[in-house]
């Protein structure tokens, strides 16, 4: 009873993954309710609950939203999920770059503003230009993430896919 289970605020953004054992003490205290489960079922002495897959808090919980995050490639590329920014391609971390929309030789800043996912190939053709110089276009405009959930930082390989609706906004 191992695997991994999304929490969602009440108002259904993603805040952590939990254990299976420690959703199915949420769903048994009523803290949380079942948005999402597999066939499979779980039983005990005195319950038996299908196996979540992603559980809804019943209470809001308030996040810090001025919270500082530090500019990590990690962070880059989950913001970005793992997609290209110029060519829209989904890539696992080795075949990424960050790329400097505005490059570091043109007064370009390490900020989360200025910094994009680039495939090798999409970064190389871009070279020491700006997107417009280079006739390339960004998919999405950089922007600093305000919260992170732990399960944005998981390369979609290792994510299951009920989740996803869910880290997209697309429910």
């Amino acid at each position: 009873m191992n695997a991994e289970v999304l929490v969602l605020n009440a108002s259904y953004e993603p805040l952590h993954l939990v254990s299976t054992r420690r959703a199915v003490l949420l769903l048994l205290k009523d803290k949380a309710e079942i948005v999402e489960a597999t066939d499979q079922v779980i039983r005990a002495a005195s319950a038996e609950l299908p196996r979540p897959l992603v559980i809804r808090l019943r209470r809001y919980i308030k996040l810090p939203r001025n919270l500082s995050l530090p500019l990590t490639r990690r962070l880059v590329y989950a913001r970005d999920q793992y997609t290209c920014q110029y060519c829209g391609g989904h890539f696992s971390a080795s075949q990424l770059t960050m790329d400097h929309v505005i490059p570091k030789s043109r007064g370009g800043k390490k900020t989360w503003e200025n910094i994009v996912t680039a495939c090798k190939h999409c970064n190389q053709k871009k070279g020491n230009h700006t997107p417009e110089e280079a006739r390339m276009r960004l998919r999405r405009p950089p922007y600093r993430p305000r919260y992170v959930a732990l399960v944005w930082l998981k390369a979609p390989e290792y994510r299951h896919p009920a989740w996803e609706k869910y880290i997209s906004g697309n429910f």
